[in-house]
């Protein structure tokens, strides 16, 4: 089925008329001025072959050639909604980037099970190692790892670790998850080992949010205290420090048994206050 869709997308971009420049302009400008879908629809079908001539050459990394096509029929939109006619350059030219990047993209996310990276770096040595390595192989005399990673990273700007990870990436097979890590058993999996014993993100979620109503509540319940009352709960109970009754009592001039008796009063008014702005604070406070 999937053949037989190619097939025809292929018969379809092959049939497709070519634009002559001042054809594509004025298809382009009706397309960005008008937003002219059937405008569109000529200027993507009259590029469908070289969206396919580009998935072509992206072959050998095991996708199939639908999928090339259509991620680049992606790109290929993309490029027409950023088209810009006044510029006079032609849409294939402008095009070109954008249908490359999309099939990289979709080549770097289902290609390998470890992923060879995202930046542009990582990008531009997932699609030129290969090549690389083969062009300085054919030399005269045999090329060490060491002497090639030190070449691929002079030609792509990139650092020779950069070139031995996506060496050994590129290199090595996938594993399956379900892999025995004993041969003689088969009872442990390379599975069993991604269990992780954090929260799940609903309860992390979920305590976030309990402890962003509770600092709310709070905050409105300290508008009951005068200042004197709050000064203490906020340097008592509110500071990582927690000042002393002797120290408070000094600041403040009254001795530390009635800072104790003002701090036991704020705590009571807080709690009244809590419960009357909020009758659920019980229930969550239990």
């Amino acid at each position: 089925m999937e053949d037989t869709a190619g097939r025809t997308m292929v018969r379809a971009a092959m049939k497709a008329p070519y634009l002559e420049r001042d054809e594509e302009h004025v298809l382009a400008l009706r397309w960005k001025q008008n937003n002219d879908q059937q405008a569109l629809h000529q200027i993507a079908m009259a590029h469908m072959r070289l969206v396919i001539s580009m998935a072509s050459k992206f072959r050998h990394y095991g996708l199939p050639l639908g999928d090339l096509v259509q991620e680049g029929h992606v790109g290929l939109l993309e490029a027409a909604a950023r088209f810009e006619p006044e510029r006079e350059v032609r849409f294939s030219t402008y095009a070109t980037w954008w249908i490359r990047a999309s099939m990289q993209d979709y080549i770097l996310r289902n290609w390998s099970i470890v992923r060879g990276g995202t930046s542009s770096a990582q990008k531009a040595l997932f699609f030129n190692l290969r090549r690389l390595r083969a062009r300085l192989a054919n030399g005269a005399e045999p090329i060490s790892n060491t002497s090639l990673y030190r070449e691929v990273s002079v030609a792509l700007g990139v650092s020779e670790a950069d070139v031995a990870m996506m060496d050994s990436r590129l290199s090595a097979p996938d594993s399956s998850l379900n892999q025995p890590l004993a041969d003689d058993s088969g009872a442990t999996e390379r599975m069993d080992f991604l269990i992780s014993d954090d929260p799940l993100p609903d309860e992390v979620v979920g305590d976030t949010i309990d402890v962003e109503r509770r600092s709310n509540w709070l905050k409105t319940a300290l508008g009951a205290l005068n200042a004197r009352e709050l000064r203490i709960i906020e340097e008592r109970r509110l500071s990582d420090e927690g000042a002393t009754l002797e120290a408070l009592g000094e600041a403040l001039g009254i001795s530390k048994e009635r800072v104790r008796q003002i701090e036991a009063r704020a705590m009571e008014k807080l709690k009244v206050a809590l419960v009357k702005q909020n009758p659920e604070f019980l229930a969550t406070a239990a």
